[in-house]
């Protein structure tokens, strides 16, 4: 192997390995962008999207266009944040994502699945959610960040009923569950819903580098010590 050719190798080991660092910093700003949703942390939310007047992010309830868009949706139901009955847990699976040839932009398709419970006058709203995001992402500074992110929602049930027609459901039988082996501790706290808590983020914001507002927010919860 020759110079050029060797240099012409090393070029395009170097072009993998950015694509893949490219890769896993998408992945895990999408990834994140479910954990922060999952308790509307509408603060981290906001800051997972793109300066740029392009961005939108195309929901249920509607589109809402450019940063100032997204910020007056997440931040003006930012009172969901503060109850410890929601839950709008939508996992972000099965990323497939694909980075463009000028490596400035990248494409991704997810399943995104969950549990919601959503508090109202009348009490909780709960259902099961799936669909699949589309999403574009757009790196600014060095920074990958979402430029527009699309719902599309495949069902959403309540978990009572099912997602099938009642007339097309099979009987099932379900039998007890076994009581498992004596534990070497006790958990401490009790982190079930509806307590509030939001499990620790080991790694800081993607975009702004700044540790998350978990902290915040759990400082203000009244955990219960498990039974």
């Amino acid at each position: 192997m020759n110079l050029e050719q060797m240099e012409a190798r090393m070029k395009e080991l170097e072009n993998k390995v950015r694509i893949l660092d490219d890769l896993e910093d998408i992945k895990k700003l999408q990834r994140s962008y479910g954990y922060y949703i999952e308790h509307w942390l509408y603060e981290d939310l906001i800051d997972c999207f793109s300066d740029s007047p392009e961005t939108e992010l195309n929901i249920l309830v509607g589109v809402y266009l450019g940063k100032e868009g997204i910020r007056r949706y997440f931040a003006g139901e930012k009172q969901r944040s503060g109850d410890p009955e929601l839950m709008h847990q939508v996992m972000q699976l099965s990323a497939v994502v694909d980075i463009s040839p000028d490596g400035k932009t990248a494409q991704g398709r997810w399943y995104g699945f969950g549990c919601v419970s959503v508090p109202s006058p009348e009490g909780v709203v709960q259902n099961i959610s799936g669909g699949i995001y589309n999403a574009k992402y757009i790196k600014e500074n060095g920074k990958w960040k979402i430029l527009k992110l699309i719902w599309n929602p495949a069902y959403t049930f309540d978990p009572r009923e099912g997602w099938v027609k009642p007339e097309r459901v099979a009987p099932i039988a379900y039998k007890k569950l076994a009581v498992p082996p004596k534990p070497d501790k006790s958990r401490p706290l009790d982190t079930r819903y509806p307590s509030g808590y939001i499990a620790p983020f080991h790694y800081r914001h993607p975009v702004t580098g700044n540790q998350t507002t978990e902290r915040k927010h759990n400082a203000g919860l009244h955990l219960k010590e498990m039974e």
